[in-house]
């Protein structure tokens, strides 16, 4: 019986995913056809796998992205702690420090750049919204103190291989957008911090009578996006061989956009890990599709920020909806 009970319980949770995420799967696939149709070149096995290492460091910020915004915050500054732990690492690998001890160190101080968040949001009434916009400027102003503005080139083959080898014919990089979203999915489903995340975001209030550790959660939440904005940091690095103090400038807009995308909520509350690997690969998708169609990169400015206000609106469609089927339900 317990076979077939279980068999249940992912079938529901799959069309409930699936129903869930249906107009942006929707979305996904009208993209992936027109593309298909109105370029050469699009569905081949070289440009897809291009596009999953494009779409790699957007994937692992917004991941990041996702866990601030189901807990009612948000994080600002992860295009910023991206870069600095670019820089950071790839100084400590030339100083000499062994690969897997500078990647472990970078992902150590992009914690504690999640941990200044985090404390600050906890234990004062200052918005998320304008600490992480603060802290932006300063981890950014920092990358480029530490570099005096100028890239630091890595010759280290070892690092390199991060953000171009393979493992059989899979690139490292979407080995490790597998890997966290594992993590995320099990964390957010599986465990009790994940439904305390669920219960701060959805009414806080609630959440703290209900004997939910709020400080405590929201604190480790930020470190987390730290660790993960460390993590892009290292694969942006690894990718270009260098750590860039300009680096992931904007890129919090794509992790928004594509977390929202995926059905992630601006209230809090809401969202889940595969609904945001969907909003990264429509946004993916759609980048290689506008260069492919020679489409210039000041329109594509625009376009990104018109698909930021629509990932908006249509949370506050999804908002005003639930609040209209509660305000039935309780009537009744």
């Amino acid at each position: 019986m317990k076979p077939i009970q279980s068999n249940k319980i992912r079938s529901k949770s799959f069309s409930k995913f699936f129903r869930r995420n249906s107009m942006i799967l929707i979305a996904l696939v009208l993209i992936i056809a027109a593309l298909t149709i109105f370029t050469d070149t699009f569905m081949t096995k070289n440009n897809i796998l291009s596009v999953m290492r494009q779409i790699s460091v957007d994937s692992v910020l917004a991941f990041g992205m996702a866990m601030v915004l189901i807990i009612g915050c948000i994080d600002l500054s992860v295009g910023s702690v991206l870069a600095l732990s670019s820089c950071i690492c790839v100084t400590l690998i030339n100083e000499g420090i062994p690969v897997a001890v500078a990647l472990l160190l970078t992902l150590l101080f992009g914690g504690f750049c999640g941990l200044i968040n985090g404390l600050i949001a906890t234990f004062t009434t200052i918005p998320s919204f304008i600490i992480t916009l603060a802290t932006q400027q300063v981890f950014r102003g920092a990358a480029y103190l530490m570099t005096n503005g100028k890239a630091i080139m890595c010759y280290n083959d070892q690092f390199n291989a991060i953000g171009t080898g393979y493992v059989g014919p899979i690139p490292i990089l979407m080995l490790v957008i597998l890997v966290c979203l594992v993590f995320i999915g099990v964390l957010l489903n599986k465990t009790r911090f994940g439904r305390g995340m669920y219960a701060i975001g959805g009414n806080r209030s609630a959440a703290i009578y209900a004997g939910v550790s709020v400080k405590k959660i929201t604190t480790l939440v930020f470190v987390l996006t730290g660790v993960f904005s460390a993590m892009a940091g290292i694969m942006a690095a690894a990718r270009v061989y260098s750590g860039q103090p300009a680096a992931g400038e904007g890129y919090e807009g794509n992790a928004i956009a594509a977390a929202v995308l995926g059905g992630v909520s601006f209230n809090g509350g809401i969202g889940t890990a595969g609904g945001v690997v969907i909003g990264v690969l429509i946004i993916g998708f759609m980048n290689n599709g506008l260069n492919m169609l020679h489409v210039t990169s000041y329109w594509q400015i625009i376009i990104k920020g018109l698909l930021i206000l629509l990932a908006v609106y249509l949370d506050t469609l999804r908002s005003n909806k639930r609040l209209h089927k509660k305000k039935v339900k309780n009537e009744k």
